[in-house]
C-alpha cells in the first residue's frame, strides 16, 4: 500500500492507497515542531483505526511546504515504517514542464495539483486550492505548468480583521444566512464569505481571458464551503492533491 502525506502550513492530509483506490484519509493540524516519534505514533494510530498494519505500507510519498518538518518526517518514515520517503520537489522530472521562474519557487503541492488536474480534465485547466493561502494554478492545453496567482486565504483575512480592528470579534468562517447582516457577527461573516467569493470569481474570470476554455477545479480544506457560491468553478475534488501524489509515485517507479 502507498501512504501519502500532504503537509501544508495549516493542515496535513494523510491518505492510504491500494493501487488506485483511496482506502482512507485523515486531516490533521500541522505542528511545525512535531517530533519524529510524535509523527510516528500519530500515523500508526490512524492506520490502526483504519485496520491497516504498519507492515502493509510499502511506499511513503510526502509533499511538504514546511521545510522545518522535513527531518522529522524523514526520520519518522525510516524509524516507524522502514521506508526512505519520496519528497516531491518541483525541480524533479515529474512529467510536467514547469514554466514558472525559477521552477524551485513553486510549492510542491501546486505541481501535484496541476498533474492531477491535467490527468483528469486535460488542458487548459485551472486549479483553485483553498488552503492557508488560496492559490490559482494554470495548466496549458499541452500539459505545461504556466504559473498562477497567490491570494491570502479566507481564514487569514478573518484573523487579520480580528487582530487589527479592536471592537470586532473573531467569527467562524461560514456561509451566512443572508448577505445583509443584521448583527456585527453576521455582517463580518457576510463580508468574509461573499467578499471571498467575489475575489475568487474575479481572478478566475481574468485568468480565463488568458486561458480560454479552461476547466476550473477546486480543492483544499474550504473548497466545499466556498465553491458552491462561485460561478467560475466547474468541479470540486477535495482529494486532488492526494491523487496527484499517487500519480507521481506511479510515474517515478516505472
Amino acid at each position: 500500500m502507498l501512504m501519502v502525506l500532504d503537509v501544508g502550513n495549516t493542515n496535513t492530509v494523510l491518505g492510504v492507497y491500494r493501487q488506485d483506490e483511496l482506502l482512507h484519509y485523515w486531516r490533521l493540524v500541522t505542528e511545525r515542531d512535531r517530533t519524529a516519534d510524535e509523527w510516528g505514533i500519530l500515523l500508526r494510530t490512524l492506520l490502526n483505526l483504519g485496520d491497516i498494519s504498519t507492515g502493509a505500507i510499502s511506499a511513503v510519498v510526502i509533499s511538504c511546504v514546511v521545510p522545518p518538518a522535513y527531518p522529522a518526517l524523514e526520520e519518522m518514515s525510516l524509524r516507524y515504517f522502514g521506508i526512505q520517503p519520496l519528497f516531491i520537489d518541483p525541480t524533479m522530472d515529474l512529467g510536467m514542464p514547469v514554466r514558472y521562474q525559477p521552477p524551485g519557487d513553486v510549492g510542491a503541492d501546486r505541481i501535484v495539483n496541476a498533474i492531477a488536474a491535467y490527468e483528469h480534465f486535460g488542458g487548459p485547466s485551472i486549479v483553485v486550492d483553498f488552503g492557508t493561502a488560496t492559490t490559482f494554478d494554470a495548466i496549458s492545453e499541452q500539459g505545461e505548468y504556466l504559473g498562477g496567482v497567490i491570494a491570502p486565504g479566507i481564514a487569514i483575512s478573518a484573523e487579520a480583521l480580528f487582530l487589527k480592528a479592536a471592537r470586532l470579534p473573531r467569527v467562524e468562517v461560514r456561509r451566512p444566512r443572508r448577505v445583509i447582516g443584521d448583527s456585527t457577527v453576521g455582517s463580518i461573516q457576510s463580508g468574509l464569505y461573499w467578499g471571498y467569493v467575489g475575489l475568487v470569481d474575479g481572478i478566475l474570470w481574468h485568468m480565463k481571458e488568458e486561458l480560454e476554455g479552461a476547466h476550473v477545479v477546486s480543492t483544499g480544506g474550504l473548497a466545499e464551503l466556498i465553491s458552491p457560491a462561485c460561478q467560475e468553478i466547474d468541479s470540486v475534488e477535495k482529494n486532488l492533491t492526494l491523487e496527484g501524489m499517487r500519480l507521481i509515485y506511479q510515474r517515478l517507479k516505472k
